[in-house]
């Protein structure tokens, strides 16, 4: 099963977009966004993919964007980040038995991947999960990590419905929890309140201690 590939251009309407955008913003990582944190996993966190001012030009899962405030400052709440903000991908910032990653690699035009995108980026995912030690928890950020989850453990995505604070087990005694996408909209409409948020991670993070 693949690694992560930097250098991948297997999506053409992706790949064009990252080439103008390095043409646009030359100081940008616009390039695939490798996955971040420990190697040694307890808690794996699957976003969507790539912000084009934040990730993508960061070159770290959540960096620079706003769904990444909510989400460093609660992994350093419950013990996985070594600070509450991650600024750059040289900050110093370290996660302790979690990685971040997101269902496609790359940043999508209107931060919206195709499902032809999502599927072919799904091996990278697998690979991951693949290296998941048992009882390690992942938790999917939005209906389109979840789905992606299940189909990177060889699952019907229709096997289970995306439901905030959902749980579920999955093949290799792994668990998936499920949370609204800490997204700027999201917590705008408080539809995702900052409380919902540390319930969930709280939940995930006791689940991956107690295995």
């Amino acid at each position: 099963m693949p690694e992560f590939d930097a250098a991948c251009t297997a999506c053409p309407r992706l790949a064009r977009f990252l080439e103008q955008g390095r043409v646009d913003y030359p100081g940008y990582h616009c390039a695939p966004v490798p996955p971040f944190g420990d190697r040694d996993v307890r808690l794996l966190v699957v976003g969507l993919a790539p912000g084009f001012h934040g990730a993508n030009a960061t070159g770290r899962p959540f960096t620079g964007d706003y769904a990444g405030l909510l989400l460093y400052e609660t992994l350093h709440e419950f013990g996985w980040s070594t600070r509450a903000r991650s600024v750059a991908s040289d900050d110093g910032l370290q996660l302790r038995g979690c990685r971040i990653t997101n269902a496609v690699k790359c940043v999508p035009p209107q931060n919206n991947p195709t499902c032809e995108e999502i599927r072919r980026c799904n091996r990278y995912l697998a690979a991951e999960i693949a290296g998941l030690p048992p009882g390690a928890v992942l938790l999917a950020l939005g209906a389109i990590a979840h789905s992606a989850v299940l189909r990177a453990c060889h699952l019907r995505t229709s096997a289970t419905k995306f439901a905030h604070g959902a749980e579920f087990r999955l093949p290799h005694d792994l668990r998936l929890v499920d949370s609204y996408h800490c997204s700027r909209y999201n917590t705008n409409t408080r539809r995702l309140t900052t409380g919902m948020f540390r319930s969930v991670v709280g939940r995930a993070s006791a689940i991956a201690r107690a295995a």
